[in-house]
């Protein structure tokens, strides 16, 4: 066996994953591209979580967390610049090289607790600000400043007054919206993982047990093959399925004969999401259910072969929408299905206002909305998606 090349070898880290380097340059050439094309001279993202929060941690392979902001300046050339929160004052000098801060040559620190304290809400922006005016940019790419803290964007305006501040969140979007083959590796382990626990949940399950404690064990489960971040649904009825519950509602008692609705949405290597869900069944399953499933799996059919590269999301959303109507089913009015990656929901969305068409090594959730959970994950081949990552059968699990 040939030896992996040295730039492929992830360098020492605390992180558990972490993404090799090759992949880090590879997104960075990439945007570097479009920035020259489009005239930008520096990118701005902020992230504050990391379920949906992934843009810091797809530049620098470091997640926000605890609703802690991470801000990032990514230059056209040169290193990056990281803020963080920490002591006032406190800044350290990196050569790009440091494992858990690939490509960033500056760390700022502030105190700041936006989501709860307002007057730290500026205190990032400030830091940022001065970078960028004393580095001389002219032009400078906002991404997602929408998911931004307020304190944040509104902050950048107003210190940034004489420079051009410009929407790049397509630029970033288009690049990281389709995966690479690194990617698409984490993507399909973490899908075996959600297949692994599946398994070991069906085993567990007995009558007599509160929801949270099954949720509270698949968790348990997640993290311990590494997962950092994710939902874990368990709800639970009589008879027919009810809606996802929260943890904070998860208090219900399974009984025999009760409908369970499972939905497993965590991150696996190199944070990557995927969402497997099912419906199980503390007994035999009903007719009814089963004719549930039928309906849920023949859209799910019809849905993924809408799925070509090409289409437009906003066409295949119309298409449902007309044809699950016209066989009676309802209008589907939240999101049909959705890209993962960092975060458990990002571009590109099959609804009514997404811009972007599907593309090759796009990864998309299926889950048709249908009374019985039917939720799987699947990467676009040259002709359409290819075969489903997750390994579950696509049925109703009966549990003794």
């Amino acid at each position: 066996m040939s030896a992996v090349p040295k730039s492929m070898t992830p360098p020492p880290s605390r992180m558990r994953d972490p993404i090799s380097t090759t992949e880090l340059e590879r997104r960075w050439a990439a945007t570097r591209t479009r920035m020259r094309s489009a005239g930008i001279d520096a990118i701005v993202v902020q992230s504050a979580e990391d379920c949906m929060g992934g843009y810091s941690r797809w530049f620098t392979d470091q997640p926000a967390t605890n609703a802690y902001p991470r801000s990032v300046i990514f230059p056209l050339e040169g290193l990056m610049t990281a803020c963080d929160v920490g002591d006032f004052g406190k800044t350290i000098t990196l050569d790009g090289n440091d494992p858990d801060q690939r490509g960033v040559g500056k760390r700022m620190f502030a105190p700041s607790f936006n989501g709860a304290v307002d007057f730290t809400g500026r205190y990032d922006a400030e830091l940022i600000a001065q970078e960028i005016r004393k580095a001389g940019y002219r032009t400078v790419g906002m991404v997602c400043a929408n998911g931004m803290y307020h304190g944040f964007a509104a902050g950048l305006q107003e210190l940034l007054k004489g420079i051009a501040l410009v929407d790049a969140t397509d630029l970033v979007d288009e690049i990281k919206a389709v995966k690479s083959p690194e990617e698409i590796d984490c993507l399909r382990r973490t899908a075996a993982m959600q297949d692994a626990l599946m398994a070991k949940l069906c085993a567990y399950i007995r009558p007599g047990m509160k929801e949270f404690e099954v949720s509270a064990y698949a968790q348990y489960l997640a993290n311990m093959e590494g997962s950092a971040q994710g939902l874990f649904f368990c709800s639970s009825a009589p008879k027919l399925p009810g809606p996802p519950m929260n943890r904070y509602q998860q208090s219900r008692e399974i009984c025999k004969g009760d409908v369970l609705m499972i939905l497993l949405e965590f991150n696996g290597p190199g944070g990557f999401f995927t969402e497997l869900g099912r419906t199980l069944v503390m007994g035999k399953v009903p007719q009814e259910l089963k004719d549930m499933l039928a309906r849920n799996r023949a859209t799910q059919e019809f849905d993924l072969g809408l799925l070509k590269p090409g289409a437009s999301c906003r066409e295949i959303f119309r298409i449902h929408n007309e044809t699950i109507m016209a066989r009676g089913g309802q209008e589907e009015k939240r999101i049909l299905s959705h890209g993962q990656g960092y975060e458990m929901v990002e571009r590109p969305l099959i609804r009514h206002d997404e811009s972007m068409s599907i593309r090759e090594n796009m990864h998309l959730a299926v889950h048709p909305h249908g009374g019985v959970q039917l939720i799987d994950n699947y990467i676009i081949g040259p002709n359409g998606p290819g075969e489903c990552l997750h390994r579950t059968p696509k049925e109703i699990i009966e549990l003794g």
